[in-house]
């Protein structure tokens, strides 16, 4: 398991991306892990009429019998990944920052994208701002997006662009919108974003950022919190945990049920998971179709 804080003392992001992806691939045939958005292939039995093109010939070698990679059939698409920058994912538990997860989870999976022959682009959101790096599909690109990561610096609130329907309304290229957030929120500024990308038709999957400090509500030697974005702080003490914790599950129970009536795809991840974990899941229940 790779565990963030091992992965804080590798500073060259490419390498982190690659070190993850290499452990999440430890243990699968590398090519189960090919096809379109991030998903495994599927193998079937060879059917009379199907296309000799698409036969696995590694396959019948090891089983000297005929299997069709499903998935190959299928067109590469493009996955955008958008980023949440604002102040908020600053929130540090036991040295690992919420941006620094979000960093690497987006540098491990765009890695395996690019991998798998599918475009990728970025889009940070800042204060107001919204940073594009346009879809392509080449090495160089990927260098790109590696060092657009490492440039954000979250900074600000979370406010909706003015200018995004036309950047995610596309060229009518199916794009798979991975958003990577803490859903930290004022006025409903994200639950609004992710209303118009829904609409767009794009397919668009949600991973919820939290600190694993935050689920435990564990702050010991702490009296009071910060908002890292408004700077207004409150007092704490052990006897809230539990209505704190109660009133957390039920936002996230919430969060999921909304998001899952627009038809968009909800995991909550603890910024102590392991990367390649968090991957195997993931993709596991991808393929299952969620």
């Amino acid at each position: 398991m790779l565990d963030p804080k091992v992965l804080m003392t590798i500073k060259d992001l490419p390498l982190v991306a690659k070190t993850v992806i290499d452990g999440f691939m430890n243990g699968y045939n590398k090519s189960t892990v090919k096809g379109p958005g991030l998903e495994f292939s599927q193998y079937r039995s060879y059917q009379p009429g199907d296309d000799l093109r698409w036969l696995d010939w590694r396959m019948f070698a090891r089983s000297d019998r005929y299997y069709i990679r499903e998935s190959e059939i299928e067109t590469s698409i493009s996955v955008r990944f958008l980023v949440d920058a604002s102040a908020s994912m600053n929130h540090d538990d036991g040295g690992v920052k919420k941006i620094d997860y979000a960093r690497f989870l987006t540098a491990s999976l765009a890695y395996l994208a690019n991998l798998q022959g599918d475009a990728i682009a970025l889009n940070v959101f800042q204060d107001g701002g919204l940073f594009s790096l346009p879809s392509r599909l080449d090495p160089q690109h990927l260098q790109r997006l590696y060092y657009n990561l490492q440039q954000i610096e979250p900074a600000g609130t979370f406010t909706k662009p003015i200018h995004y329907k036309e950047l995610f309304a596309g060229n009518g290229r199916k794009e798979l919108l991975i958003f990577i957030t803490d859903m930290y929120q004022n006025g409903g500024e994200i639950v609004k974003l992710l209303d118009t990308l829904a609409a767009l038709k794009h397919e668009v999957i949600v991973f919820h950022l939290m600190g694993q400090n935050e689920l435990d509500f564990d702050f010991k030697g702490y009296s009071t919190l910060e908002d890292l974005e408004t700077g207004q702080t409150i007092p704490i003490s052990p006897q809230a945990k539990k209505q704190y914790q109660e009133t957390l599950e039920q936002h996230i129970a919430g969060l999921r049920m909304a998001l899952l009536g627009k038809h968009i795809v909800y995991k909550m991840l603890s910024t102590a998971q392991p990367l390649d974990e968090v991957l195997r899941e993931f993709l596991v229940q991808r393929n299952k179709g969620f």
